[in-house]
């Protein structure tokens, strides 16, 4: 997996929303950093994980 992301993307939702990540692409997956303290560095995901992940939250699972 190639360690270096490229086009990070924030939801246009957050906008005005003190909590929120980035997105961006690595080979076969993707990385995720906080907005706010990106020197603190990013995971990555492979592409099953991230699939698994995105359908947890459109399906509700991480809903209070």
């Amino acid at each position: 997996m190639n360690s270096t992301p490229a086009n990070w993307r924030k939801s246009s939702r957050s906008h005005q929303v003190s909590n929120c990540v980035e997105v961006g692409k690595v080979d076969s997956g993707a990385a995720v950093r906080d907005t706010k303290n990106r020197a603190a560095g990013y995971i990555t995901t492979d592409d099953d994980q991230w699939t698994a992940f995105l359908l947890a939250i459109k399906t509700g699972r991480y809903e209070r």
